[in-house]
């Protein structure tokens, strides 16, 4: 007999969980000033974050309280994210790169010009290839004159899934973890053109990389 699980029963013990286990985790920032000296002059800002570190630095924008907007895939485990992303006090854009993505991207923009919101990006996810930007969210920021944080996790001796594309990390709870935000990043002027998109993805990725200790 095949028993079925309603999906949505799932986000509200996920969450539970979820917002134990970061408030366990002893982080350690740097350069937070750099979203707050935006935030407080009510500049557009977005969070720039690779996939495999994305469950550290979800869980310091939910112990921050930041008021944050988000992706998440149309698939059915893409609402169960979204159903914890929402109880965690996220705002979710539903669509990805693979599908609808340009539906979220515009969802994204919409909400922060709207409401002030913060965006969050993965910027090489859903499918990877691993630490390489796609071009949403530069094509975010320019649409709203956002600023783009800069956001590495380096969590204290995590559990690396290494089959997976991304080799997702898992901090452990009670373990440290340290965060760097880096300085402003700003997207050029220029039409967004192949060539362009191509050397600011490169920009970008040699900031992520340099932030990387």
């Amino acid at each position: 007999m095949k028993i079925r699980i309603d999906p949505g029963k799932l986000a509200a013990p996920a969450a539970f969980l979820y917002r134990c286990w970061v408030k366990s985790m002893r982080f350690e920032v740097r350069g937070y000033e750099n979203i707050t000296g935006l935030v407080d002059k009510k500049h557009p800002v977005m969070l720039a974050l690779w996939h495999n570190e994305l469950f550290s630095l979800i869980g310091l924008g939910y112990l921050k309280k930041l008021p944050l907007v988000t992706m998440a895939s149309d698939s059915k485990d893409g609402q169960i994210i979204t159903d914890v992303l929402e109880r965690i006090g996220y705002e979710v854009a539903r669509g990805s790169s693979t599908r609808g993505g340009l539906k979220a991207m515009l969802g994204v923009a919409r909400i922060m010009r709207r409401d002030g919101k913060i965006g969050a990006i993965t910027m090489d996810g859903p499918k990877g290839p691993r630490h390489k930007v796609k071009p949403g969210i530069l094509a975010i920021a320019q649409k709203t004159g956002a600023a783009i944080i800069p956001m590495r996790a380096m969590p204290s001796a995590p559990f690396v899934f290494s089959r997976s594309w991304d080799r997702f990390e898992l901090p452990k709870p009670f373990f440290r973890c340290r965060v760097n935000l880096g300085v402003p990043f700003y997207v050029t002027d220029s039409k967004l053109d192949d060539e362009v998109l191509e050397s600011e993805a490169a920009r970008l990725e040699r900031v992520m990389e340099s932030m990387a200790s």
